[in-house]
């Protein structure tokens, strides 16, 4: 009988691959791009969360195609098969590009470590294909254009100018910040590790209360030292 292996997208928005128990099936799935993961749940494939969605389809379609032509049952929702799957319908109507920069912005809250935040963040970022350097080409391109569609709309033309302007000084602030991005949290992390030693040492070399009660009460019972009080001499009589 052929091993069933599902695939299916969680709701927490990462997708898992389950079923998989046999060596073959465990390399084809790392083969197309899950990452095995083995604790007391057993053996299980997984993609992360910050994976983009038509990534996620991809790497499953291929996954299933592998698996389905080694003779394992493969079962895949149609969301994941690129085969089956309608059209993506996106959240926002036809403002795609604001429900792509929605996904980046719910990756960004996403990131567990520094590294992880550098790659979501570099989908705004990067000098080539991010999206600043989309939308700064995009408001130079609208303000050229009304310049060749209309000369007296110049003051309009210039302002998409000045817009286009503001991103670039953007790009140009946040440049080079990737190494920064990945160090997030390392910092933190340390001073909260050396935090924790520094207090569990200081818990050790504290006197206990029970202790210090005890020389409180011993020092109450001890007996009151003698005190000499002297006077001033007195003055001598003359004798007559």
């Amino acid at each position: 009988m052929p091993t069933s292996i599902i695939i299916t997208s969680e709701f927490s928005g990462s997708v898992v691959a389950k079923g998989a128990t046999d060596d073959l099936s465990a390399q084809l799935l790392r083969h197309a791009g899950f990452k095995q993961i083995d604790d007391w749940h057993g053996r299980r494939h997984r993609l992360p969360t910050t994976t983009p969605l038509a990534e996620q389809v991809a790497i499953a379609s291929h996954a299933a195609e592998m698996l389905r032509a080694a003779r394992y049952d493969v079962t895949l929702p149609p969301s994941l098969d690129t085969a089956r799957m309608s059209p993506p319908v996106h959240a926002l109507g036809p403002y795609a590009a604001g429900a792509e920069l929605l996904s980046i912005t719910d990756q960004i809250r996403a990131a567990d470590d520094g590294a992880s935040l550098q790659r979501t963040v570099d989908h705004l970022l990067h000098p080539e294909h991010g999206a600043l350097e989309r939308v700064r080409e995009a408001l130079e391109a609208a303000g050229e254009q009304v310049n060749d569609l209309d000369d007296d709309a110049y003051a309009l033309a210039d302002r998409f100018g000045f817009a286009s302007e503001f991103i670039s000084s953007a790009q140009s602030e946040l440049v080079d910040s990737e190494a920064e991005l990945r160090r997030v949290g390392a910092s933190s992390t340390s001073y909260s590790a050396a935090r924790t030693v520094r207090d569990h040492r200081d818990a050790a070399l504290a006197t206990s209360p029970a202790a210090n009660q005890a020389k409180v009460s011993s020092a109450s019972s001890a007996p009151a030292p003698c005190s000499v009080t002297s006077h001033p001499p007195r003055a001598s009589t003359p004798r007559r």
